[in-house]
């Protein structure tokens, strides 16, 4: 590395929490651990003829929205966790940073303009993640056990006494699970457990090479009955996923607003956040304003997080998805909620869709869409490919609305230019969702309408 002797004015924060600032030379430097406003010194690490890259190494200048991290763990310091990146910036401030994210990259990559920007979703800053993927790395060396998230910038394990985003009672866990691994025969072998809590039970998926023996069976459950968990083991696959011991109560977690309680199994795929959640559940169908007599689908509806509260509003809801086991539970869980009658599910590779396949699944008055960090390009490309040329779906109409949450606001932006530059839509609301704090992951919720005669 090479200090450099130029003080820096970090101008703002990029995708990954790096401070952005230009030197001398009008290079843009990125340097990690830095802040919009301050000035700033930096260790470069890596030097390419247009950029570089670097670590805050000293503060001329600070930030009024700098604090002090809440987790021992984060830092810049050697064996610091990578779990979060933003921690020494104040919640208020992450929030601030995400949403303008969001408008930056709808206009910069989707040459689009939100009339209306909505009030960011916000909730607890600490203690809010209900599903995480620890790492376990047996340390022969030390004859340590090491759990947790990887340190940052490297793929060793951090040593992590504690995790703050985590729940208390999990946080609680991280020691004596590394004194468990510890006394079991498979120590070696044991390299990831997965956490999903629901709101009654805290699963743990137990990744294991080989088959277990009795004696470390023995101590699964006897950790279970002394720190009231429920383990879960995975041989192979997702697909492999079993109980270890059937009984207790089931994994699942509640939609209150709407009557709705979803059971799901520990590898399906979950929102990490319950209370952005339910809270984003709330504003996307009030922000979709279903009619009783209207006829909705909800594309890439995973357990039916979304389906299942439009079809306590809606006339008929399909809901589309890739997994066909995903598509099966979404029928049971709508079944146990009472709403079989509203709900029609079916599997399809969203990544293929065309304007045939789109306009067989007929017209519909509204659509929710949830896709995962790909997007949903086809879909968009499709609907804009019929509005194009009438001729390739005769008779079908696209929805007057679409609301379209999203885990990742450059396929956002690029869908949402399809929609608006080419299928006649307008983007009249989106906002910034703080599902993840103190990392750099963004999320969003955004609103197009089409008028009737667009």
């Amino acid at each position: 590395m090479n200090q450099t002797t130029e003080w820096l004015k970090v101008d703002s924060l990029d995708l990954e929490a790096q401070g952005v600032a230009h030197n001398a030379e009008g290079k843009v430097v990125f340097i990690d651990g830095a802040l919009p406003g301050e000035v700033v010194q930096a260790q470069i690490a890596r030097r390419k003829n247009n950029w570089e890259q670097g670590t805050l190494s000293a503060i001329k200048k600070e930030s009024a929205q700098r604090v002090t991290p809440g987790c021992p763990h984060f830092g810049l310091h050697a064996g610091a966790c990578g779990g979060c990146k933003m921690q020494h910036l104040h919640p208020a401030a992450q929030v601030a940073v995400k949403q303008r994210v969001v408008e930056d990259n709808l206009w910069h990559l989707g040459k689009v303009k939100a009339e209306t920007l909505l009030r960011p979703i916000e909730g607890p800053t600490w203690g809010y993640r209900y599903r995480a993927r620890f790492s376990v790395r047996y340390v022969a060396k030390k004859g340590a056990v090491l759990i947790g998230f990887h340190e940052r910038k490297s793929r060793y394990v951090a040593d992590m006494q504690v995790c703050k985003v985590v729940p208390r009672r999990v946080s609680d866990l991280l020691l004596p699970l590394r004194g468990l691994i510890m006394a079991m025969a498979e120590r070696d072998r044991l390299p990831q457990i997965e956490l999903a809590m629901g709101d009654e039970v805290i699963a743990l998926v137990l990744r294991h090479l080989n088959p277990l023996p009795p004696g470390d069976l023995a101590l699964l459950r006897q950790f279970a009955a002394e720190h009231g968990v429920q383990w879960w083991l995975q041989p192979k696959g997702p697909d492999s996923v079993r109980l270890l011991d059937e009984g207790g109560p089931q994994l699942a977690y509640a939609l209150p607003e709407f009557g709705i309680r979803m059971p799901f199994k520990p590898t399906d795929f979950t929102q990490v956040n319950p209370h952005i959640n339910a809270a984003l559940v709330g504003r996307a169908l009030r922000l979709l304003a279903v009619q009783p007599g209207e006829r909705v689908i909800d594309w890439f509806c995973g357990l039916g997080n979304f389906t299942l509260p439009l079809a306590t509003q809606a006339r008929e809801v399909l809901g589309i998805e890739g997994s066909e086991a995903l598509v099966e539970r979404s029928r049971e869980n709508a079944a146990a909620n009472g709403l079989a009658h509203k709900t029609n599910f079916v599997a399809r590779n969203l990544f293929e869709m065309t304007p045939s396949l789109l306009a067989a699944d007929g017209i519909a008055d509204r659509w929710l869409v949830d896709p995962p960090r790909e997007g949903a390009f086809a879909l968009a490309k499709a609907v804009a490919d019929i509005v194009q040329d009438p001729s390739l779906a005769p008779g079908w109409a696209a929805p007057r609305r679409i609301v379209y949450v999203s885990c990742n606001p450059a396929t956002l932006a690029r869908d949402a230019g399809l929609l608006v530059n080419l299928a006649g839509y307008r983007c009249t609301a989106a906002s910034a969702v703080n599902m993840f704090p103190h990392t750099a992951h963004v999320e969003s919720v955004a609103v197009f309408d089409r008028d009737a005669m667009a």
